[in-house]
């Protein structure tokens, strides 16, 4: 954004605000006076020794203190002045208590989170915490709320909200790392393996199989074989065409919509050792795939401070921190960087709650019964009557649905155990190797993650971070299982001696993004939750392997890579299925095709057309298998994260007609009827199929949490620009409308002065900051942001009292 269109936009935000919370001076003044103090002293009790606070153009934080201790409360202190509102919604996301800031809206939110009683979760979890850590939460909560009350006015979406924010308590940062099991393990539903069982109770057991099969044509793992290639069921297994032809779908795009690409949680991150970056030192790159908003999720951080253990006795730690926590996320500390992507093991399972006949109080366990525990949940709704939610509870989890045959079923998930819970992750910033920090991620209390490390000695390490995996026993952890029986259900923890790792790969790269990493007896261990497709992994693999050599740079421009090799055997399919075609309409859409760009840029009508080619065809072959199971179970959807992709393909190709939809005679003519749906829909649109270009449905879309529920024109200001971007689901550069990349960090350990941190949505969630937005235009176009902030505009001192 050119510096006299950001000068502008501040003046029109500054000037709806004012409108909004008064009379022109009286809102200056409360606006204004909620603004992050960005100069001078503040005498404190919470800080041992002086505390400097600098920011730079972008408002990068860079605190430097005597002691780690005194910046757990100055950083408190700056995530309160900059971001307590949003810090305060991710608490309550969690505990259920959104209603009682929003009003009635919030309501079903909350009473889907609370059931899991989060809230009680993270005060169990505080109080076994060792005491360090709890120290830590004590002196970050104490900053937070110093900061919050250093501000002149309460944070402005208070005003709006005619509302006062509540202090911050210890358990409030475990409730933030609460945020991210449900923002990371499918909400905390696990709503895919109700619809995998309703799956198997009406179909086949082998055409289930059948259809969420793994994709071995687009695997990349880092250990173990690919995938067996999936086998279609024959006619004497299932033949839709002797069967009786189901009941239309109601809403046929409700029910296939998780089949297609939605957005999922997500990640790239991956490294090359050094011998590939020409310093000797070990590089990193790490693009978090989120829900985007205003202001971003992350806070551009940079920590310094003594450490015996660090290079020259000063630890100087650069990288993004989570508002809420004291923990730098991602980050580098000189001698190891360190990113995670999701990894979508499998930490939920569903179990079978076998209800005595005579006491349903009582229900059955291995050793006999036992009584269910009932909790009366109070949900305080602004602007309504609280709201009680009885929640029946069971030594595995909380009762949250029915199994298929109206069995009660409860949810047993790592989150809801104490143990899940630390501030492990805090000890990267003193960890000095790849290897080193391979043995202590198993211990980090956190959603698990794949999490890649690059050190300054050159080299590169994968594992899983996070201490919750389960130990199973035999039964099938995809379906809902009865644990009441002797060595069934969980048998522990997996030890993190047991934790599958690589270090130095002997090719000298690491990647992953949300795909399979491992096999046999490793994948096994971890499970499988939805991996992704595997596509975006293996882009980024070839990408890799396409250079000799590394710079940050080069990792960006992966980073940033939108050509589209996963669309382009059906750009080639779609050409082939209209070769002799007379339709005109037809004609005109293979034309538009034919010269294939491969690429997901704004521009693209083939990429466009392309794509929803794909889509009416996966449609087209799910339908018929939807059908019957949505017949059976009325709220039956496509199992969340079960990319169907190799399925359809294999239909496509081997042609069976058991498996094909009898209102269509054969295949090519379900694929012709899929094009003519494309080039009817869309070329009803203003300007016909030539002007439907990519950037018309693929725009930024990233929104003020507040702004839905304000006037346009004033969300307008609010919310970022709405531009145009490159990429989208399967290639490295994951974008779509409010979804996509929440940053982009690329660094290597020693090297920080080259390395690249790009966010967008800004660091500021004040209006009138200059920092509202900043650096948010070098995130749409790429350009790269450095991560090292520039020279300090801005001083703050935060001074023990005396």
């Amino acid at each position: 954004m050119k510096p006299r269109r950001l000068r502008w936009w501040h003046v029109m935000l500054a000037s709806v605000a004012i409108l909004l919370l008064a009379a022109s001076g009286t809102g200056w003044y409360l606006l204004a006076g909620s603004r992050a103090r960005l100069d001078g002293q503040v005498s404190t009790r919470g800080v041992q020794a002086p505390v400097e606070i600098q920011r730079d153009m972008l408002g990068t934080a860079t605190l430097t203190g005597r002691s780690r201790d005194d910046l757990d409360f100055a950083l408190g202190y700056v995530h309160a002045q900059e971001r307590y509102f949003e810090m305060d919604l991710t608490r309550r996301v969690s505990a259920g208590e959104l209603a009682e800031l929003v009003g009635p809206a919030a309501l079903p939110t909350d009473l889907n989170h609370r059931q899991h009683r989060l809230r009680a979760v993270a005060e169990a979890a505080y109080a076994q915490l060792p005491p360090a850590q709890r120290q830590q939460l004590d002196r970050y909560r104490d900053g937070v709320n110093a900061g919050l009350d250093a501000l002149r006015v309460q944070p402005w979406e208070y005003l709006l909200l005619r509302s006062k924010p509540r202090p911050w308590r210890s358990e409030d940062t475990l409730l933030v790392l609460a945020a991210m099991y449900l923002d990371l393990n499918h909400d905390g539903r696990n709503m895919r393996e109700l619809r995998i069982a309703e799956m198997h109770a009406t179909l086949p057991g082998p055409l289930v199989d059948f259809l969420l099969a793994p994709d071995p044509t687009w695997e990349a793992p880092l250990q173990g074989p690919l995938s067996p290639q999936p086998v279609p069921p024959d006619a004497g297994t299932f033949d839709l065409r002797t069967l009786p032809a189901a009941k239309p779908v109601a809403s046929l795009a409700a029910v296939l919509a998780p089949s297609r690409d939605t957005h999922r949680p997500g990640s790239n991150n991956f490294a090359v050792a050094g011998a590939l970056t020409g310093t000797g030192a070990a590089m990193l790159a790490d693009d978090m795939h989120l829900a985007l908003r205003v202001p971003d999720i992350w806070f551009r951080t940079r920590l310094r401070y003594p450490d015996p253990g660090a290079p020259h006795g000063e630890r100087d730690v650069a990288g993004v921190s989570l508002p809420g926590t004291p923990a730098v996320v991602v980050g580098s500390n000189g001698q190891i960087a360190w990113g995670f992507t999701n990894s979508y093991g499998d930490w939920m399972d569903w179990v079978r709650v076998q209800l005595d006949p005579h006491d349903p109080s009582l229900y059955k366990v291995p050793e006999g019964w036992a009584k269910l525990q009932m909790h009366e949940e109070i949900i305080r709704v602004k602007g309504a009557a609280p709201h009680s939610l009885q929640v029946e509870d069971t030594r595995w989890g909380p009762v949250l649905a029915k199994d298929t045959d109206g069995t009660p079923l409860a949810l047993a998930w790592i989150a809801q155990q104490p143990r899940a819970y630390n501030l492990g992750l805090m000890q990267l910033e003193h960890i000095a190797s790849a290897a080193a920090a391979l043995e202590q991620a198993p211990t980090f209390g956190m959603p698990p993650q794949n999490i890649l490390v690059a050190d300054r000695a050159g080299h590169i390490g994968w594992t899983i971070a996070g201490n919750g995996i389960p130990l199973r026993n035999s039964q099938d952890p995809l379906l809902p299982a009865d644990w009441s029986q002797p060595g069934s259900g969980w048998a522990g923890w997996v030890a993190p001696s047991q934790y599958p790792r690589v270090l130095d790969p002997a090719d000298g790269r690491l990647w992953t993004a949300n795909n399979r990493t491992v096999g046999g007896a490793a994948l096994a261990l971890l499970g499988g939750g939805g991996h992704d497709l595997g596509a975006r992994a293996q882009q980024i693999r070839d990408d890799l392997f396409a250079h000799t050599g590394f710079t940050p740079g080069n990792l960006l421009d992966i980073q940033l890579d939108d050509r589209a090799a996963f669309l382009s055997r059906w750009q080639r399919l779609l050409q082939d299925t209209l070769a002799d075609s007379k339709e005109p309409a037809l004609r005109q859409l293979r034309e538009l095709t034919a010269s294939w760009r491969n690429r997901a840029d704004p521009d693209s009508v083939d990429y466009r057309l392309v794509r929803a080619f794909r889509r009416q065809v996966h449609d087209a072959v799910l339908t018929p298998f939807a059908a019957r199971v949505n017949a059976k179970f009325p709220d039956f959807a496509w199992p969340d994260l079960g990319n169907p992709e190799a399925a359809v393909w294999m239909v496509i190709q081997q042609q069976p007609m058991n498996l094909l939809d009898p209102k269509y005679a054969n295949w090519h003519a379900l694929l012709l009827d899929a094009a003519r749906q494309v080039a009817d829909t869309l070329g009803k649109e203003p300007g016909g199929l030539a002007a439907r270009r990519w950037g018309e449905v693929n725009h930024a879309g990233i929104a003020h949490p507040l702004s839905h529920a304000l006037p346009g024109f004033v969300a307008h200001f609010l919310d970022m620009p709405d531009d145009e971007l490159s990429g989208d689901d399967n290639m490295p550069r994951v974008a779509r409308p409010g979804f996509g990349a929440s940053e982009r960090f690329d660094v290597s350990p020693g090297h920080e002065a080259q390395g690249v941190l790009e966010m967008p949505g800004g660091q500021s969630d004040n209006p009138l900051s200059p920092y509202y937005g900043a650096g948010h235009g070098d995130w749409v176009n790429g350009r790269p942001t450095p991560l090292l902030p520039g020279p300090a505009q801005h001083t703050l001192t935060l001074a023990p009292m005396h």
